[in-house]
């Protein structure tokens, strides 16, 4: 089977007029349209791609060489090799009986379905869970090719495979074909998942406490949204907001430094960059594992 590319839908945020594509543009089959680089000079053409077109997902990417030599500490030649995907076998993955798997169906990438591993049989096939959608098993054909996704601890893991049978009696499951090999990332502290977070802040000299929305969030800090100025560059403060880690619902208040402020064009409100400071080891443990959950369940 040939290796088919994980995508995901482009968003209007991702691209700007006038501004150079930043990653290669592909069709739903993994075509490439558009090269990286490339120009886009009307509102229209942007319209079309928003519409149309799709972009590699960003959790199965290749970390970019640069982003490695920038990383304090290791050798060259350690940057050079940690810059690169791992390719696996299947049974050097520790999963266990019920892990989650996201399951995109490669000839329409904005289908997605969870389900859980049952077991696996080398070089015969992976037994999940039907997959339900609004309470109900959607008919999955013989020989639908899937790109399958999971999460364990921090790192992420792909690969495609076919279905190969749908049983319904005792219960409902799917054989998957075994695949040659998984493709290994290690998610970094880097790595942004796409929210929306109430949250409230408070920040300044004097402080003021303000609600705002949070659009993206790392281990290593957030930006999101706030309607009034409250602050400079440079000042610590406190953001308070809940996540969903694990099934918990979960309080998390953290120390934050502001690293930006920026009026948001054609809106009301201003654009914030919070850096968390000083996480105390429950808080980094919840915060990791929402923001990796949410990169691997992300549309």
């Amino acid at each position: 089977m040939g290796d088919i590319p994980a995508l995901t839908a482009i968003r209007p945020s991702d691209i700007t007029v006038g501004k150079p594509l930043p990653w290669p543009v592909y069709d739903i089959h993994g075509n490439l349209l558009f090269e990286s680089g490339m120009m886009i000079e009307t509102q229209q053409q942007l319209e079309r791609l928003v519409i149309n077109a799709y972009c590699m997902d960003s959790l199965w990417n290749t970390v970019p060489t640069k982003e490695i030599l920038d990383t304090p500490g290791a050798a060259p030649e350690q940057k050079e090799e940690d810059a690169r995907d791992q390719m696996i076998d299947l049974d050097s993955v520790r999963w266990n009986v019920g892990e989650k798997l996201f399951l995109q169906m490669q000839d329409n990438a904005t289908t997605r379905f969870t389900v859980k591993m049952i077991g696996f049989l080398k070089n015969k096939s992976i037994i999940v869970s039907a997959p339900i959608v609004d309470g109900g098993a959607p008919r999955i054909r013989d020989g639908q090719v899937f790109i399958v996704r999971a999460f364990t601890g921090k790192t992420a893991y792909a690969f495609t495979c076919s279905a190969l049978k749908s049983v319904f009696f005792p219960y409902s499951y799917l054989h998957l074909s075994y695949p040659d090999q998984v493709r290994s990332t290690v998610i970094r502290q880097g790595s942004r998942a796409s929210v929306k977070i109430i949250a409230s802040v408070t920040v300044g000299n004097p402080e003021q406490t303000t609600a705002g929305v949070l659009n993206d969030l790392s281990t290593g800090g957030a930006s999101g949204i706030i309607k009034k100025n409250i602050g400079e560059k440079g000042d610590t403060g406190v953001i308070k907001f809940k996540v969903k880690a694990a099934g918990n619902d979960e309080i998390l208040t953290l120390n934050i430094v502001l690293r930006s402020v920026e009026p948001v064009e054609n809106e009301d409100g201003y654009r914030y960059g919070f850096q968390f400071v000083d996480l105390d080891t429950q808080s980094r443990l919840i915060l990791s594992a929402f923001v990796h959950q949410t990169l691997v369940e992300a549309d």
